[in-house]
């Protein structure tokens, strides 16, 4: 690497994935049927779908792909969502619950599936993911959120604390939670393979061209951009923790936290224990910690909050402060690179599908699972403007959405992260 600093305006991801498509800015204006604005996960497998459907797209991105908190990702490509399937039950009743995790348990497969079919190159690896117990009471909210899968037909396993260590290379953790529906990848790499996906199935998608406005004309959508607009009859508005001030009041349906990483150096053959299946891993904290070894053998280790100190100094020191806690054999470790994203979560922890106006759908809050939902959401989205049938859709459609105490919610847990984070640094 030849930044002289650690922190980065965009991520690691950026110098490891495959080179993005090229796709001009809009100039001057244009029509098409759908519009969607964001170039993320959903935003691009919304607009491959429709364009394989015959349905003419154009999507406007305000950077490059992915440069949001997709391309920030862990890259962990998870089943279902942050609550286990009861709990969602309890929410959306049993037929709104299936209709839910039936699709999201099956995510993994969808992204895996298109990987396969564009030759998506992203670095992917379907060995599972591990859901580790950082605590007794953690195994036992594992054992819950087994019982709930395994009740659905889900292949999960539940590991005892030496099965967990032989998988993660730590005898840290008191067990686990085993999916091999899971796996890992790089997640700008795979943003950018659906978007050259997209433009070669007949998408018109365009960079660098950030929506201005977002304004009823007739019966469509007007979008401004820069040097040209957009003419839709719909839009998908995708850009979910990333969405601005561009339709008023969409801030308010969900509350933003931010998630960092701290990646090494190539490790070399002192990575040949950590992982070695090459498993992504989480904990169950409740300020959880993220953990996965890149393709260059980098250790990556995540969490809650933002950077914090100058060139990410305190977040550094938490970063060496876990590897020598879960990995007392490693030493030093000489960090690389930090980035932090956003994450757009809800109070129940379930995202929505708002419809403020006719032809405007909004899919928002994936509660840190943008991977898999944001690809079924996007896929589910394009089915439905295609079809015009509304069961297609994993939720019903929401006319709005507002997160009681949002600003206060928000600066209380950005405060927590960080006192948390200055004391697990000590």
């Amino acid at each position: 690497m030849t930044s002289a600093r650690l922190t980065r305006e965009h991520s690691l991801w950026q110098e490891t994935a495959a080179p993005a498509p090229g796709a001009a800015a809009l100039t001057g204006t244009k029509r098409c049927e759908v519009a969607v604005i964001g170039g993320g996960f959903t935003g691009c497998a919304a607009a491959l779908r429709l364009a394989e459907r015959g349905v003419e797209t154009c999507l406007l991105e305000a950077g490059d792909f992915g440069e949001g908190g997709s391309g920030r990702n862990v890259g962990l490509v998870n089943a279902g969502l942050w609550l286990p399937p009861q709990d969602i039950a309890s929410i959306l009743g049993g037929e709104g619950a299936r209709r839910l995790v039936e699709p999201l348990g099956k995510a993994p497969g969808r992204v895996f599936s298109l990987i396969e079919q564009h030759q998506i190159q992203c670095e992917a690896v379907r060995e599972g993911t591990i859901h580790a117990a950082h605590s007794p009471k953690g195994l036992d909210d594992l054992r819950r959120r087994h019982e709930q899968w395994a009740a659905l037909g889900a292949p999960v396993a539940l590991l005892d604390a030496a099965e967990t260590r032989e998988r993660s290379g730590s005898s840290a953790f008191h067990g686990g939670l085993f999916d091999p529906r899971a796996g890992t990848i790089n997640p700008l790499g795979y943003v950018r393979g659906l978007a050259r996906a997209a433009i070669n199935a007949g998408a018109g998608l365009h960079a660098k061209s950030p929506a201005l406005s977002l304004l009823r004309e007739g019966n469509g959508w007007r979008i401004d951009s820069p040097q040209g607009a957009l003419l839709a009859s719909r839009v998908i508005l995708a850009t979910n923790a990333y969405s601005g001030s561009l339709l008023p009041g969409l801030p308010k349906s969900f509350t933003p936290i931010s998630y960092f990483q701290v990646a090494s150096k190539p490790l070399g053959e002192r990575a040949a224990r950590i992982l070695p299946g090459r498993q992504g891993l989480w904990d169950t904290g409740r300020i959880m910690t993220s953990l996965r070894v890149d393709a260059a053998g980098r250790l990556m280790l995540g969490s809650m909050g933002a950077l914090y100190g100058g060139d990410a100094a305190l977040s550094r020191r938490w970063a060496s402060k876990t590897a020598a806690r879960l990995f007392p054999e490693l030493g030093p470790v000489e960090w690389e690179a930090a980035w932090a994203g956003r994450i757009a979560m809800t109070g129940d922890h379930l995202p929505r599908i708002l419809n403020p106006q006719e032809g405007l759908y909004v899919p928002i809050g994936y509660n840190g699972r943008g991977i898999g939902p944001g690809t079924v959401f996007g896929e589910a989205l394009a089915d439905f403007l295609a079809e015009g049938d509304d069961t297609v859709l994993p939720l019903p459609l929401s006319r709005e959405w507002r997160e009681p105490w949002r600003d206060l919610r928000s600066s209380a847990i950005a405060a927590a992260f960080r006192a948390y984070r200055l004391l697990k640094s000590l």
